[in-house]
């Protein structure tokens, strides 16, 4: 019997329970080892997807190509699918996909595993960028919410030195029920974006700029002092982080 990973296995538990098909006992000890799997260099767990509505990411970052695969392998023989690996190298990829299943996006740097090719689409995610430079944390952030379900529309190389750009994308941006804004540099578009609009936003300051931006810290503390209401900030170059939480952000009932 599979471990049991959301919400429609566990019913299906209680109902084998119900018609006698296994014992009371054996679900609790079922039960009991569902939650994680010590695989010595991790702990998968398994029940994630039914705490927080999402399954378990892999972060490859610092993890090894056997590592990975290990993890990504044991989340698959427990009914897991769509798998997001996040912060992947094309050469790690190309290991993966010798063993396993994998789609893999090279600007984000994701691998999505055993992909779920239908899931529908759902709300309106727009993610602005700054500059070209800005793109790879913001597909990092695209690539995440349409896995977990968003509608996402990408607007990139609209930052401050040429607000007209911006501009002729405000009717875009009126619609949307949560904005990424993206840059490095100073940081300024956050702050644009917010006097524009009414929905959330989402500042993610970048590591791009010249020496003085200390490596994304000044569009960091750019984007915390904004004087437009309704901004949030996530970590420098933390596209995932964003695309993460404006997708539970678009998915919520309350937002029109």
């Amino acid at each position: 019997m599979q471990k049991t990973n959301n919400k429609e296995e566990i019913l299906n538990l209680l109902k084998m329970v119900k018609s006698g098909t296994i014992s009371p006992e054996d679900a609790v000890l079922h039960l009991q080892i569902a939650p994680f799997k010590d695989l010595g260099v991790a702990n998968i767990d398994y029940h994630r997807g039914l705490r927080q509505g999402c399954g378990e990411i892999i972060f490859g970052q610092g993890k090894t190509q056997e590592q990975i695969l290990d993890i990504a392998l044991n989340m698959l023989n427990n009914n897991l699918a769509n798998i997001i690996i996040t912060r992947v190298s094309q050469k790690t990829a190309d290991f993966l996909a010798k063993q396993i299943d994998i789609e893999y996006y090279q600007i984000a740097k994701i691998a999505i595993v055993k992909r779920i090719k239908n899931i529908k689409l759902l709300g309106n995610i727009v993610i602005a960028s700054g500059g070209t430079s800005d793109i790879p944390v913001c597909e990092e952030a695209a690539i995440t919410a349409e896995m977990l379900g968003s509608n996402v529309m990408r607007i990139y190389d609209v930052g401050v030195a040429g607000i007209h750009r911006l501009l002729s994308k405000y009717e875009i941006l009126t619609k949307a029920r949560v904005i990424i804004a993206v840059a490095g540099m100073e940081g300024a578009l956050a702050s644009v974006v917010g006097g524009l609009v009414s929905c959330p936003i989402i500042a993610v300051p970048t590591s791009v700029g010249y020496g003085a931006n200390f490596k994304g810290l000044s569009a960091l503390l750019a984007m915390l002092n904004s004087c437009a209401n309704g901004i949030s900030v996530v970590n420098i170059d933390n596209g995932f982080g964003a695309g993460f939480v404006a997708n539970r952000i678009n998915k919520m009932e309350s937002i029109k």
